[in-house]
C-alpha cells in the first residue's frame, strides 16, 4: 500500500480544519483517486493509526511522500531534475529539467490519455505503448479491454514516480513494462506481432531518434497490416519558426507505409 500523498491544497485543508476544532476532516490523501477520514490536531494529523506532522513549508508544485521519518518531494536528481507536478484534477504530470511532460492547458492529463487511446481502439488488441512515462495510455488500454499492453520506459527515475503515483498502472493483468529505449528495443520485436501502437515521444530536440525515418520504418514493421497509431506531437516551435511538425511527421509515416493525417495535437496512422 502506498502512504499519503500531500498537495498544498491537501496540508492547507488538514491546517484549516485543525484551526477550526474539527477532531477529523474528509480530504484524498491519494491524488484525487479517493477519500478518507484524517484525524487533526494541533501539532500533527492521523490516518491509519499513524501520526504524521504537518510541514514546515509545503510548495504549490509539489507533491510530498512519507519516507518514514518525514515527508519530502516526489522528485529525483540524478542526471535531471524529474518530478510529479500535482494538478487542480487530481492525476499529476511530471516534469523534467523544468519541461512540461504531458499536456495540462485544456484539462486532466488523464482525460487527455483516454481520448488518445480511444483513436486506436484498444479493445481485444496487443498494443505497443513506446514511451510509457507515468502510463496513462497503458492504464486506458486496460479499461479499454486490450490484450496485451508492451510498454517501454527508459528512464528509470519514471519508473520511480510511477511506483508512487496511484494513477500510474503496475505491471502485471496484461501489462508488461520494461526499462529500455524503443529506439533500441524496436528492433528485437516481431514484424507484425502487435495490433495497435500508441508513440508519445520527448520534443524533437531531445529524442530525434524517435521521429527519425528508421524508427517509424520499425514501426510500420512490427505493426499488422490495417494497424492504427497514434503519434503525439504538439506543435513546438510552430508560432517562432513557422515549422509544421504534424505534418513532417506525417509526411515521414507516409513514406514508411501509412496513411497518415494530423489529427487533434498530433497525427493519426492506419497501416496500408
Amino acid at each position: 500500500m502506498r502512504g499519503p500523498l500531500i498537495t498544498l491544497k491537501v496540508h492547507e485543508t488538514l491546517r484549516a480544519a485543525a484551526r477550526a476544532g474539527a477532531p477529523a476532516v474528509q480530504c484524498s490523501l491519494d491524488l484525487e483517486r479517493s477519500t478518507t477520514t484524517v484525524g487533526v490536531g494541533r501539532q500533527e494529523w492521523t490516518w491509519q493509526s499513524q501520526r504524521f506532522p504537518y510541514l514546515d513549508a509545503c510548495k504549490d508544485r509539489n507533491i510530498y511522500y512519507w519516507v518514514g521519518d518525514g515527508f519530502q518531494p516526489v522528485a529525483r536528481f540524478t542526471t535531471s531534475m524529474i518530478k510529479l507536478v500535482p494538478t487542480e484534477w487530481g492525476p499529476p504530470t511530471f516534469e523534467i529539467d523544468g519541461i512540461k511532460m504531458l499536456p495540462t492547458a485544456q484539462g486532466s492529463p488523464y482525460a487527455d490519455a483516454e481520448r488518445k487511446v480511444a483513436l486506436i481502439r484498444p479493445r481485444g488488441k496487443v498494443i505497443l505503448d513506446t514511451c510509457g512515462g507515468l502510463g496513462y495510455f497503458a492504464a486506458w488500454c486496460l479499461q479499454g479491454q486490450a490484450r496485451e499492453v508492451l510498454s517501454f520506459e527508459k528512464n528509470p527515475d519514471v519508473i520511480w514516480l510511477r511506483s508512487l503515483n496511484p494513477w500510474s498502472p503496475e505491471s502485471g493483468g496484461g501489462l508488461t513494462l520494461t526499462e529500455g529505449d524503443i529506439a533500441e528495443q524496436i528492433a528485437l520485436l516481431p514484424s507484425g506481432s502487435v495490433d495497435a501502437i500508441l508513440h508519445d515521444p520527448p520534443r524533437f530536440g531531445t529524442a530525434g531518434e524517435l521521429y527519425s525515418q528508421v524508427f517509424y520504418d520499425h514501426l510500420a514493421r512490427v505493426l499488422k497490416r490495417k494497424g492504427r497509431l497514434f503519434h503525439y506531437t504538439g506543435a513546438p516551435n510552430k508560432r517562432s519558426s513557422g515549422r509544421d511538425v504534424p505534418e513532417e511527421v506525417a509526411k515521414r509515416l507516409r513514406h514508411a507505409g501509412f496513411a497518415a493525417k494530423p489529427s487533434g495535437d498530433g497525427v493519426l496512422a492506419e497501416k496500408k
